[in-house]
C-alpha cells in the first residue's frame, strides 16, 4: 500500500473514530434526562467527536481530490483550522464540567496543571507573536498552530485531570470497573494533549523542536497513525463506561422495581389481613349482638307474655280489658318472631354448629322460599367442614347475592352450587333474570353489596368473579383457597 492510500486509511479511520464517540455520547445523552447534571456534562464532548471527526474526514477529502483542491487550498485550509478550533473549544468545554462535575480538590495532576498551563500558554503566545513580528510565519500558521497549542493542548490536558478525577471518584465508589475506563480514557487524552505539540512545520522556537515532519522522519509513522491509534482507546473506554452506567442504571432501576413490587406486596398483605380482621370483627359484633338479643330481650319478652297471660286470666269477662290484652299477646308474639328471625341473620346458629351446608339450605327453605325465591343447593365434590371464618365469608356472600337476585334480577330460576376441591372451595349463584353491567357494579352507593362480596373474598385470598349482561341473567362466583382444611364432622 502506496502512502497516499495510508495515510487516506488513517485519516479515515481517525475521523471514524472520534464520530462513532459522538454517537456513543449522544445515546447516553439521550438516555438521561435533559436537565441531569451528567446531560449537561457530555453534551460538550458530543459536540467534540462529532465536530471532530468532521476535520479529520476534510484531511480525507483532500487527500482525495488531489491536485483539485490547489485553486481553493487557502479557502480548505481556513476552513478545516476553524473546525478544528471548535472542536477543541467543545472538548474544553467538556474538560472544565468534567473537571467540575468530579471535584477533584487538590492533588497532583491539578497543582501541575495550575502551574504549568499559564507558564505554557504565556511562552507559546511569546514564541509565535515573536516569529510574526519578525516574519517568519503567516497569518494561517500562527492561527493554525495557537488553535494546537492554546486549545488542543489545555483542553485534552483538562479532560485528563477531570477523566483522573471522575475515576478517583468511582474508586471511592467502588464502582469496578468504571474507574479502569476513566482510568485509561484520562491516559488516552493525556497522549492526545501531547501529541498536538506536533504542529505542521514552521520556524519557530517550539516548532523546530516538535513538529509533524520531525516525527514522522524519526518513526517512520505519520503522527496522525498515533493520533489514531489515541482516539480509539478513548472511544473504546468511553463506549465501556456509558455501557458500565447504562447496565448500572438498569440494575438500579431493577432494584427499585423490586421493591416497589415487595412495598405493594406488603401493601397487599397488609389490606388483607385488615379486611380479615374487619370481617372477622364484623361476624363478632354480629354475634355479640345476636347473644345479648336471645339473652336479654327474648327473656324480657318471655316474661312480658306471661305477665300478660295472667292478666288475661285474671280478668276473663273483663270486656274492655280483654280485647286490648290479646292484642299485646299478639304484638308480643310478632315481636318475639321477629327477633328470631333477626338473632338468625345477624348469626345462624347452623353456620357454628352444623355447617356451611345445613347454613346455606337453612336460609334457602326459611328466608327465601318464603319470598317467592325457590333456590335448591347443589353440591359437587366431596362434602367436608373448612375454616370456620372461610364458611362465613361463603355463606355471607351466597346470602348477598340471593337478596340481590330477590330484589332486582326478575328471575325465575335460581342456582346456588357449591363446589369442594382438592384445596380449595367455589361457591357459584346463577340466575336467569335481566343481567346488569358489571362494569358498572362498584360505584357507590349501588355497589356496595358487590364491592362487600369481593372485600370477604380478598379478605381470605380468595377472588371474585361477575359474569352478566343485559338479559342474560347473572353467575357470581367466589373462589377461596383452603389450606387448613378440617374433617368432615
Amino acid at each position: 500500500m502506496n502512502s497516499f492510500n495510508w495515510l487516506f486509511l488513517v485519516y479515515f479511520v481517525y475521523g471514524l473514530a472520534f464520530f462513532s464517540l459522538g454517537l456513543v455520547v449522544l445515546m447516553e445523552i439521550l438516555r438521561i434526562p435533559s436537565t441531569a447534571g451528567p446531560a449537561r456534562l457530555l453534551r460538550p464532548l458530543c459536540v467534540f467527536g462529532f465536530l471532530h471527526s468532521l476535520h479529520e474526514w476534510s484531511e480525507m477529502f483532500i487527500i482525495e481530490i488531489g491536485p483539485l483542491a490547489q485553486p481553493i487550498s487557502a479557502t480548505l485550509g481556513w476552513g478545516r483550522t476553524l473546525l478544528l478550533a471548535f472542536s477543541f473549544i467543545a472538548l474544553w468545554l467538556y474538560g472544565l464540567e468534567t473537571f467540575r462535575y468530579a471535584r477533584p480538590g487538590s492533588n497532583f495532576l491539578t497543582r501541575f496543571g495550575f502551574w504549568t498551563l499559564p507558564v505554557y500558554a504565556l511562552a507559546v503566545i511569546l514564541d509565535v507573536a515573536l516569529a510574526f513580528w519578525q516574519g517568519r510565519v503567516d497569518t494561517f500558521q500562527v492561527f493554525n498552530s495557537l488553535t494546537r497549542y492554546l486549545l488542543a493542548v489545555p483542553s485534552a490536558a483538562l479532560a485528563t485531570i477531570g477523566l483522573r478525577a471522575a475515576a478517583l471518584k468511582a474508586q471511592h465508589d467502588q464502582r469496578c470497573p468504571l474507574d479502569v475506563y476513566l482510568n485509561w480514557a484520562a491516559i488516552g487524552f493525556a497522549t492526545y494533549s501531547l501529541t498536538q505539540l506536533f504542529v505542521p512545520q514552521m520556524d519557530t522556537f517550539l516548532a523546530n523542536i516538535f513538529n509533524a515532519g520531525d516525527f514522522a522522519a524519526r518513526t517512520g509513522l505519520p503522527i496522525q497513525a498515533l493520533r489514531t491509534v489515541i482516539a480509539l482507546l478513548i472511544t473504546f473506554n468511553i463506549f465501556q463506561a456509558v455501557n458500565f452506567l447504562e447496565k448500572e442504571r438498569q440494575a438500579q432501576l431493577e432494584q427499585a422495581q423490586q421493591e416497589r413490587l415487595k412495598a405493594l406486596e406488603q401493601q397487599e398483605i397488609l389490606r388483607r389481613e385488615l379486611l380479615q380482621h374487619t370481617v372477622r370483627a364484623q361476624e363478632e359484633e354480629r354475634a355479640h349482638v345476636a347473644r345479648e338479643l336471645h339473652d336479654e330481650m327474648a327473656q324480657t319478652l318471655t316474661a312480658f307474655s306471661l305477665d300478660l297471660g295472667t292478666l288475661q286470666k285474671s280478668f276473663p269477662r273483663n270486656v274492655k280489658a280483654a280485647p286490648v290484652l290479646k292484642r299485646l299477646q299478639d304484638l308480643s308474639r310478632q315481636m318475639s318472631q321477629s327477633m328470631y328471625r333477626m338473632v338468625r341473620a345477624l348469626r345462624p346458629a347452623h353456620l357454628d354448629e352444623l355447617g356451611l351446608e345445613a347454613a346455606l339450605r337453612y336460609m334457602l327453605e326459611q328466608e327465601f322460599k318464603p319470598r317467592g325465591l325457590p333456590a335448591a343447593l347443589e353440591i359437587s365434590g366431596e362434602s367436608r367442614r373448612v375454616e370456620p371464618l372461610v364458611e362465613t365469608v361463603l355463606f355471607r356472600v351466597a346470602q348477598e347475592a340471593l337478596t340481590n337476585v330477590q330484589r332486582h334480577a326478575q328471575a325465575t330460576k335460581t342456582r346456588v352450587c357449591l363446589c369442594y376441591e382438592k384445596d380449595s372451595v367455589c361457591l357459584r349463584v346463577s340466575d336467569n333474570g335481566q343481567g346488569f353491567d358489571p362494569s358498572q357494579t362498584f360505584n357507590a352507593p349501588h355497589g356496595w353489596g358487590l364491592a362487600g362480596m369481593k372485600e370477604r373474598a380478598e379478605s381470605m385470598h380468595g377472588q371474585l368473579r361477575i359474569e352478566s349482561a343485559s338479559g342474560q341473567g347473572t353467575l357470581i362466583e367466589v373462589w377461596i383457597p383452603c389450606l387448613n382444611l378440617k374433617g368432615a364432622e
